[in-house]
Order: C-alpha cells, then sequence, then structure tokens
C-alpha cells in the first residue's frame, strides 16, 4: 500500500512511518494540513491517516476540502485524542472512513489500513482537479488550459495543484512556500519566480488570467467566468 500520514507530532508520525515501512508499504509524511491536502490532491495514494489537531488547516477542514474540493474518495482513518461520539460523528461526517483514538497499536493501524483499501478496491478513483478550462491528472502530471497542453516545471505544477485543490480560496505566501518547498522561504523571489511562471502559461491573448494577485495578502486561483475573477491584481 502507499500511504500517506498526516501529523504534526514528529514522534507519533515516526513511529508509524518506520512501521508501515518496515511491513513493506510505502509511505510519504506532512507535517500539517495544508501540505498534507496537496500531497493527497496531487498524488495517488491507497490510503491517508489523518491527525485531527493539526497546525494551520485542522484534519476535519482537510477531510472535507478533499471530499468537495478534489473529489477524493482516498479511504481516511482518523487517529485523534478525541474520543467523545460528537467527535466521532464529526469525523464521518467530514469524509472518514474509520476513527482510532490514541494512544492505539501499529499492528491495529495497518490491519485497519489494509480494511480501508481492501473496501475501496474497485471503484473509480477521480484524481483530476478543474478549475473552469483548466484540468489537472495527478495520474499521468498532464496540465490541460484552454484545451491545450502546458509543460510546466515540478515546482510550478506542485504551486497550480495546490491552488487548483481549493479553487477560490486566498492562500497566503507562507501557506503556498510550506506547501512547495516544505518551509516558509526566507526570500520571497522563490515563490515570485514561480507565480510569474505560472502566470505567463495561464494569461490568455486578451490578459485575462485566472491567477490572482490580492496585494499584500496572496493568491488564488479562479475560473474565468466566476465573478471572483474580477478582483486582485493580474
Amino acid at each position: 500500500m502507499r500511504i500517506l500520514i498526516v501529523e504534526d507530532d514528529a514522534e507519533i508520525a515516526g513511529n508509524l512511518y518506520d512501521y508501515l515501512v518496515a511491513r513493506g508499504h510505502q509511505v510519504d509524511a506532512a507535517p500539517n494540513g495544508l501540505v498534507g491536502l496537496h500531497l493527497a490532491s496531487s498524488h495517488p495514494f491507497d490510503a491517508m491517516v489523518l491527525d485531527l489537531g493539526l497546525p494551520g488547516m485542522d484534519g476535519l477542514s482537510l477531510a472535507q476540502r478533499l471530499r468537495r474540493d478534489a473529489h477524493s474518495p482516498l479511504p481516511i482513518l482518523m487517529l485523534t485524542a478525541r474520543d467523545t461520539l460528537d467527535d466521532k460523528v464529526a469525523g464521518f461526517d467530514a469524509g472518514a472512513d474509520d476513527y482510532l483514538v490514541k494512544p492505539f497499536a501499529l499492528r491495529e493501524v495497518e490491519m485497519r489500513l489494509r480494511a480501508l483499501v481492501k473496501r475501496a478496491q474497485g471503484r473509480v478513483v477521480d484524481q483530476t482537479l478543474q478549475v473552469g478550462a483548466l484540468e489537472y491528472d495527478a495520474l499521468s502530471g498532464e496540465v490541460r488550459w484552454q484545451g491545450r497542453e502546458l509543460a510546466l516545471p515540478p515546482k510550478s505544477l506542485r504551486l497550480l495543484a495546490i491552488l487548483m485543490a481549493q479553487p477560490g480560496r486566498l492562500l497566503s505566501r507562507a501557506e503556498l512556500e510550506a506547501a512547495v518547498w516544505g518551509e516558509e522561504q526566507e526570500r520571497s523571489d522563490a515563490l515570485r519566480t514561480q507565480i510569474a511562471q505560472l502566470r505567463r502559461a495561464l494569461t490568455l491573448p486578451d490578459g485575462r488570467c485566472p491567477l490572482l494577485t490580492i496585494h499584500g495578502r496572496g493568491y488564488k486561483l479562479v475560473a474565468l467566468d466566476d465573478p471572483a475573477s474580477i478582483m486582485g491584481a493580474p
């Protein structure tokens, strides 16, 4: 199985990672919700282990965005210290497939993941993101804009995927840098360079572009027929 762990506690994440790798699984890890959303939206996984209490974007919000915005059926096992019935109901309502309360046995985590993946077998997994006339196929890595294929470097592709996973949402420089590079950059030149590359690729002959800059606040991606596209500078 290819498993994504989204957990901000380094010790818990490390224990899960080491155990699952030793059992022969492929494992990636994310330290916060935004990076987890990016990885889950842009890479094929068999299942996700998701903590609820994450910095920035919590586990409930991440699960909701995966289901609502990315239309992802990725099996989600929530791990959390919250053990009330209301907490469990909230987790399942957000899109969780199973719920395990901390502390837990590593073997049980693997058993539940296997059960989730087995249950999901045979379902058609839609790993395509679409915002207006912009489409991104996470499995093939192909981006199409206005019917033509775009060739983008890896970091620009990662940046586009995180913007497409949350269309219309304003994302700050710090959020985008954490998603693309894993941490906030000391200087903003790297992000500006990637934004400029994306804007050149997406700007139409009439000057319209779905990638908007909201000065002093961040960036967002909109469908060009969306009323929100009139906000922000190109």
